[in-house]
């Protein structure tokens, strides 16, 4: 049985850098394309529809493929895996920034920004499970926290980083991927990641099932706040999705040999209590990107790029507590800062939404890196320890697994807290036509259908709002409904900290066995990772 030679201190370390660079563009990506989307709109003549979907297609590739990835980054060479979905991305990041005007734009947009995601599907399974196998298991909570804490980090810069290159030309957005692939592909080139892999074929039906029921899922929780719960096609897509999944399941379940996702992993109980922590954060975390970057820039009249700026007091919290989390999980496991960490992100939330209708920053500052301290000090443990669960050949499948069950959250969290968001700025409209106006209650209500569609963009990128023409009423009306939505956040949050209460066992962890890995059969279809 070959095993993955040693690797010394200082060569741990370039292999860290090598995938933090390499996932370094999904992360920046996650925010930086939402502040150019209004000047792409523009400067190609896309339609809204057309610029939602250069929105959407990436996430939505990004989101249905990450089980595919893992996977092929367990049968085919992590090494090899990161190497091509660098590769991907970045080809497909240039293409982007190509776009060339008049009719074929929007189709070539889409097109190539659904590339992109595929590239990061490919991508960072591979990269998560080359840091878990290069460090030892005591060793891995500091590695991931690091790679974590970065990561957080290149997310909020994104929008700052997009404020600046828009200035220039929106084509910069994609194009600064480049760089950073390449420097991506020498750190890989020097570090030479060797991984434990095991060649075995592709379950193609199991792909299909998962990709058609995460799409359909995740496309209807995203169109539900544009196109309201009540039509019949949301209804449609989610229960399509979801009874495809089922049917996944189903099937995995007896098929034999090498499926797609191997179910068994779900008997662990703390691979299964991490990944329903994992979840329950974040249909708060991904959310709250969206949800404070328009209360930054309507309620408080910050420019979107300024916006960024604001996000930085929380990776402020979400970096140093990240640091904590993983070095309590080296020494004491992960239900502690797992726990903890929900508890804190539960407080944060609570005392932020107590202060957003003061429209002053200065009031909420320290309790925004609260709330980022908590979700650091969980979110790398909780990573880590699902991992930690898997035998060295699922590394890969584990983190597919993981981040499918982290992007169809976050698409519920949006989706959900996005329809709280509009049916409270309904009331709270209405509410400060009547106190602050003057308008007769029928004429409020009336126009508060109107005005509070205002902010009804979840991400989607359709326009910035004018700063100039928003009326006080209306910015302590939005503050209103965000207090309502981070206090529903911070409720979430106590969840989260029940669920890991109770579901994680104390103590600290240990080398999961691979019991196939002992098998004749297994022992003849094992690999080692020496070449790209």
């Amino acid at each position: 049985m070959s095993e993955a030679s040693p690797v010394h201190g200082r060569s741990k370390s370039l292999v860290l850098a090598a995938m933090i660079f390499a996932v370094a563009m999904t992360f920046i990506d996650q925010t930086i394309v939402s502040i150019a989307v209004p000047q792409i709109q523009t400067r190609l003549g896309l339609s809204a529809t057309g610029v939602q979907w250069a929105v959407n297609a990436y996430l939505l590739a990004l989101a249905s493929l990450f089980a595919f990835g893992g996977r092929l980054a367990d049968t085919l060479g992590h090494r090899r895996m990161v190497t091509w979905g660098v590769i991907i991305f970045a080809g497909a990041s240039a293409l982007c920034g190509a776009t060339p005007k008049g009719s074929l734009a929007e189709a070539w947009l889409i097109a190539f920004r659904a590339l992109q995601g595929l590239g990061g599907a490919i991508m960072f399974p591979a990269a998560l499970a080359i840091v878990v196998q290069t460090y030892e298991v005591r060793e891995r909570g500091k590695a991931l926290a690091t790679f974590f804490g970065i990561a957080g980090a290149l997310t909020a810069i994104g929008p700052i980083m997009g404020g600046f290159l828009t200035q220039w030309t929106w084509r910069a957005i994609f194009w600064v991927n480049l760089p950073v692939a390449a420097v991506a592909v020498l750190l890989i080139a020097l570090s030479k990641p060797e991984t434990d892999y095991r060649p075995a074929r592709m379950d193609y039906r199991g792909l299909a099932l998962i990709t058609a029921g995460i799409v359909l899922g995740v496309f209807g929780f995203q169109q539900a706040p544009l196109w309201g719960w009540t039509n019949p096609a949301i209804g449609v897509c989610i229960a399509a999705g979801l009874a495809l999944l089922v049917v996944f399941w189903r099937i995995e379940v007896r098929t034999p040999g090498s499926p797609l996702i191997d179910m068994a992993i779900f008997k662990n109980r703390t691979f299964l209590t991490q990944n329903l922590v994992l979840g329950i954060a974040m249909l708060t975390f991904v959310p709250l990107f969206v949800f404070s970057s328009e209360y930054a820039q309507i309620s408080l009249g910050k420019q979107a790029k300024d916006a960024g700026v604001f996000l930085l007091f929380f990776f402020v919290g979400f970096a140093i507590a990240t640091q904590i989390g993983g070095r309590l999980l080296d020494r004491v496991g992960a239900k502690l800062p797992v726990t903890l960490g929900c508890a804190l992100a539960a407080v944060g939330f609570f005392l932020w939404a107590g202060k957003v209708t003061t429209l002053d920053f200065a009031k909420q500052q320290w309790f925004i890196v609260v709330a980022g301290a908590g979700m650091g000090l969980m979110l790398s443990p909780a990573n880590t320890d699902a991992l930690n669960q898997a035998g060295r050949f699922s590394y890969g499948e584990a983190t597919g697994i993981t981040q499918t069950v982290r992007n169809y959250a976050a698409s519920l969290g949006i989706a959900v807290l996005g329809t709280t968001l509009v049916t409270r700025m309904r009331v709270n409209v209405a509410n400060q036509l009547v106190q602050t106006q003057g308008v007769p209650r029928a004429q409020a209500d009336q126009m508060a259908d109107q005005l509070a569609q205002m902010q009804n963009k979840g991400g989607s990128g359709d326009g910035t709002p004018d700063l100039s023409k928003i009326p006080h009423f209306y910015q302590l009306a939005f503050a209103q409904s965000t207090e309502t939505i981070f206090y529903a956040m911070g409720g979430v949050m106590v969840l989260a900290a029940l669920v890991a209460f109770i579901g994680l066992k104390p103590g600290t962890q240990h080398e999961a066995a691979d019991a196939e890995a002992e098998s004749p059969a297994a022992q003849g279809t094992q690999g080692l990772e020496a070449t790209a």
